[in-house]
């Protein structure tokens, strides 16, 4: 069997942890964030975990 190659896409998005964690950058981060207060945009820059089904889907796409 050949080796399975990375999802590029997925790569660019997800970062994994040392612990193994996956982890994801926040949505609504790309435009229209002058109508959004600024504890608002302070809080969409802190990376969120990626948990449950859609973390095991996101390993098999990375090739972990």
């Amino acid at each position: 069997m050949p080796k399975m190659k990375t999802h590029r896409g997925a790569a660019k998005r997800f970062k994994i942890t040392g612990s193994g964690k996956i982890t994801r950058k926040r949505e609504g981060t790309s435009h229209l964030r002058r109508r959004q207060s600024k504890s608002c945009k302070r809080r969409l820059n802190i990376p969120v975990e990626v948990t449950g089904a859609n973390a095991k889907k996101v390993k098999q796409l990375l090739g972990d």
